[in-house]
């Protein structure tokens, strides 16, 4: 059994794997405050509670976007598995050629998503994953990994409105059934929820018109982060959702570099 760990901003995703088959997933909010310890106690109760051993674990992954949690979770992984963990980062194997200016500077979080996508569907791809910030991706079929653009996610942007505006107040988001909203809490939703779908649609379109003279064909869009299904609902341009993809792409990235 192998443990991946996706740190995010918000949140820390954790999956096992026995083989390829995802077993068990969890997730926890991301706090720089935790020690290594309390991180301890909450990943073996998550274990124990979906009856699994943490001595069946050979191996553990981690990428991270949140680089001062990462004493805690590689003292802890330490500690409590008896591991040392493989970082995402440079030298480490993914089969995918980064053609950003300063390869460097690309978020672990994005590049396992290529991974994990270009293994899935094995073709052009645009990669959308909707968590604290939305990340897109261009990546093509033969894996140049091409760039892309970052927004703010839809709940920074919910936040900065209740935040910033002082008549505004916080909201929950969801996609209201039309956009003429009839009072305040449901015209912020249509304005956040219907103004991401457009962003989104628009932002794919031009990626797929800068994509066109590498592969010859239409990239297959897909969506993963939390909020993906909400806005593919209303989405003209997502293709797939796939939940899972930075947990596969993980995994992929591990036994690319198990010896």
């Amino acid at each position: 059994m192998i443990l991946v760990v996706d740190v995010g901003n918000t949140n820390i995703v954790l999956g096992a794997y026995d083989g390829k088959n995802l077993i068990a997933d969890w997730r926890l909010s991301t706090d720089l405050g935790r020690s290594a310890d309390e991180y301890g106690v909450m990943v073996g109760h998550l274990f124990h509670m979906s009856k699994l051993d943490i001595s069946d674990v050979e191996g553990v992954i981690i990428s991270s976007v949140v680089p001062n949690i990462m004493y805690s979770l590689e003292h802890m992984i330490w500690k409590y598995f008896k591991l040392k963990p493989l970082i995402v980062g440079p030298g480490v194997k993914t089969g995918i050629n980064i053609k950003y200016d300063n390869p460097k500077e690309v978020g672990a979080d994005r590049i396992v998503n290529a991974v994990g996508a270009r293994e899935i569907y094995r073709r052009s791809l645009v990669i959308i994953d909707f968590g604290t910030a939305t990340t897109f991706c261009a990546v093509t079929k033969n894996g140049d990994y091409l760039g892309g653009a970052i927004c703010p996610g839809l709940k920074i942007s919910a936040e900065a409105l209740y935040e910033r505006a002082a008549k505004l107040p916080r909201v929950e988001i969801i996609q209201p059934a039309t956009v003429i909203a009839k009072n305040t809490v449901t015209s912020m939703q249509a304005g956040l929820v219907y103004g991401y779908i457009g962003q989104v649609d628009y932002i794919v379109k031009k990626m797929k018109q800068e994509m066109e003279d590498y592969d010859g064909e239409v990239p297959l869009v897909v969506a993963t982060g939390g909020l993906a299904k909400l806005i593919a609902k209303g989405s003209k341009c997502i293709d797939k959702v796939n939940f899972d993809l930075t947990l596969e792409g993980l995994r992929i990235i591990y036994e690319k570099n198990k010896e």
